[in-house]
């Protein structure tokens, strides 16, 4: 049993505590940290009624390296799991090298004044992690996460060889309003409107954001279009299989959700660059975030499921195969069990396990790790009993570009 400090009071904190809290034959103490203590006493009150077990709180600016390595200091974790802004990944990194601390993220970093996100700065933390005898575990999330433990799955059990990975990620949940981001509309917004990427032949090929998109009928939602986008995992998918000769990340969107992006895009809403305003300085995408539904009160909203999975391509015992490996989450089970619904759910339940294989000791080592480079069964194995089972379906042709 070990104590966990979990950074971060937003919807993947509460599914991520909250499942921590059904498992205290692994997680023994657990204490929910934010900049904002009303929110960590919110999901604590919470987890005591849904649970019977007691957390503890603190309030902490994750962007505070000495205070938040004394925090770490004071609540002496065997682990730091970081669910904070992914701006905040290099501070908190910093942190537990101070302190000692093993560490763990959902997302990689992204610095706060450029829409970029690659693992570059992470990558660079190898050596001191190393030296320290310290293990930090990126993108624990579910994409990126587990749609890399798919594809490391895929290569172990599945194929003898993989040519091509599809990833596809479908929510098919309803809240009723006009437009809502289902996670941190910064983040989500950046992502969106991002030029498209994708690895291929030994190159990243680049397009306008959502220039490319198909229809893909996902299984407990229906036909859907879904758009060509870049994605964190696919860089170190290309890192760790160079055997992959094309990587591929698919998003589905409403029309209504792009119609009032495309809008808010046009009127210069989504912008990051700073500008005036009566006679202050505001970012309008900070603004915009202020005037939107923030995603953890969605959960009573939120109707219908998500579909997030992997498509391969490749050989098997010397014939060519495809295989589809996916997993179906409705937003109305994720709430009644954690208050929350399937998109903090899908990227919460995924920390908690990744969490799990760390104080188990089922991963371990010294450095910067991504989910790429461990033995994915264990962690397939903890999906199928903590809400997010996956299924295995041989397709009769690969996705058509």
């Amino acid at each position: 049993m070990s104590r966990v400090l979990v950074i971060g009071a937003g919807g993947v904190g509460s599914v991520a505590v909250h499942k921590m809290a059904m498992n205290t034959d692994i997680f023994s103490h657990i204490t929910l940290a934010s900049r904002t203590k009303s929110k960590c006493d919110a999901i604590a009150k919470s987890v005591l009624e849904r649970t019977g077990v007691t957390i503890d709180t603190a309030a902490i600016d994750a962007d505070d390296v000495a205070a938040t390595t004394a925090l770490i200091k004071s609540v002496k974790p065997a682990l730091v799991v970081n669910l904070a802004l992914p701006y905040q990944d290099l501070a908190i990194m910093d942190a537990c090298l101070a302190s000692g601390v093993n560490y763990l993220d959902t997302a990689n970093y992204e610095p706060r004044d450029e829409a970029k996100f690659e693992y570059s700065w992470q990558w660079a933390y190898q050596d001191r992690f190393k030296d320290a005898g310290l293990m930090a575990l990126l993108g624990s999330g579910f994409d990126p996460g587990v749609t890399s433990v798919f594809a490391t799955y895929t290569k172990k059990h599945l194929l003898d060889r993989i040519d091509t990975l599809d990833i596809l990620d479908c929510n098919g949940g309803d809240t009723g309003l006009p437009f809502a981001t289902n996670f941190n509309p910064e983040i989500n917004l950046r992502e969106v409107t991002a030029p498209s990427r994708h690895w291929e032949s030994g190159q990243w090929i680049e397009g306008p954001a959502l220039s490319h998109k198909q229809v893909f009928d996902f299984e407990g939602v229906g036909p859907k279009n879904m758009y060509l986008m870049y994605h964190e995992e696919l860089e170190s998918l290309a890192k760790f299989y160079p055997e992959i000769q094309r990587i591929r990340f698919w998003m589905t969107f409403g029309d209504s959700y792009l119609k009032h992006l495309e809008v808010l895009g046009n009127v210069g809403m989504t912008s990051i660059e700073p500008m005036m305003f009566q006679g202050r300085e505001i970012i309008p995408m900070e603004l915009l975030k202020a005037l939107l539904p923030e995603p953890s009160s969605l959960g009573p909203l939120t109707k219908g499921k998500t579909n997030i999975g992997t498509i391969a391509t490749g050989e098997k015992d010397g014939k060519a195969r495809t295989v589809y490996v996916k997993n179906i989450c409705d937003h109305e089970e994720a709430y009644a069990e954690t208050g929350n619904q399937a998109v903090s759910y899908t990227t919460g339940v995924p920390a908690m396990i990744g969490a799990a294989m760390m104080l188990t000791g089922k991963w371990r080592g010294a450095g910067v790790f991504n989910m790429e480079q461990l033995d994915p069964d264990p962690f397939m194995d903890m999906l199928n009993q903590h809400g997010l089972p996956w299924t295995v379906e041989d397709l009769a042709a690969p996705l058509a570009f």
